[in-house]
């Protein structure tokens, strides 16, 4: 089944979204770039930053989701394509392979993660951001309602409960092909304002397309459920805002210059 992702909604939460993009940018020592791929770019806002880090680049945003690609269109001087990340391809060896949270929606990272760094020049980087929340509130609810009988043989082929493996296993996967590793973990305390926050956040990433299986019929109701869990694992200040801590896996690997 295709999901259909809101890029309106994606952004309500830009801030948030964009400073684990921002952090991981940073620490990339690529002082030039002639060609970059940012994979997984979304509505583009992040790839626009790239192009504007390394301003003598050829930089491609590349996307599964036609809405989000729709969106990126609008941002000039950037190349977009449309693609399966799952088998995408360098058109040639790229001095910078760019990823922020995506790639935990794809699967056999044993595989595909030597070979998204078999995709850059010797001495090029691959850069990778993915939540790791998995292991938090907002996610076992989810495992938790999805599993009820009311809508478990629907909703529950739409879960991915464990998308992201260990840092460690990650270094085992990249150490053969790598001349550097850094492998790294954050957890974000983010301050979300309004109502049904925490609810709102999930509905443009990981409960998306647990939703989209469900008919129309029964989605307002898992919703409730969820939300009134979700609430209650992060209650709302009487200020009126909500805290969600929110824990992100962060991988720079340079390419060793020889075998």
């Amino acid at each position: 089944m295709t999901t259909t992702w809101d890029p309106a909604l994606y952004l309500r939460f830009t801030d948030h979204r964009l400073r684990p993009a921002l952090d991981l940018m940073a620490r990339v020592p690529l002082p030039d770039a002639a060609t970059i791929y940012d994979l997984g770019c979304g509505p583009g806002n992040v790839t626009k930053l790239i192009a504007e880090r390394w301003p003598n680049a050829q930089v491609t945003g590349v996307d599964s989701s036609p809405e989000m690609l729709e969106k990126a269109r609008a941002i000039p001087g950037i190349a977009w394509r449309h693609a399966d990340l799952a088998r995408w391809r360098a058109d040639a060896p790229a001095d910078l392979v760019y990823s922020n949270a995506a790639f935990h929606w794809l699967d056999d990272h044993a595989t595909l993660f030597p070979h998204l760094l078999a995709q850059v020049r010797a001495g090029g980087f691959l850069a990778v951001q993915m939540p790791r929340q998995q292991i938090k509130p907002t996610h076992r609810i989810l495992y938790e309602v999805a599993r009820e009988p009311a809508w478990a043989a629907t909703a529950l082929p739409g879960l991915r409960e464990n998308p992201v493996a260990e840092p460690q296993d990650y270094f085992e996967w990249l150490t053969r092909d790598a001349a550097t590793l850094d492998i790294w973990e954050v957890e974000y305390l983010q301050v979300l304002e309004g109502e049904n926050a925490v609810l709102n956040w999930v509905l443009g990433s990981i409960a998306r397309p647990v939703v989209d299986r469900l008919p129309p019929d029964q989605q307002k109701a898992f919703l409730a459920l969820y939300g009134e869990r979700l609430a209650a694992a992060y209650p709302r200040r009487p200020d009126g805002r909500t805290l969600l801590p929110f824990r992100r896996l962060f991988i720079v690997a340079q390419r060793r210059t020889q075998p």
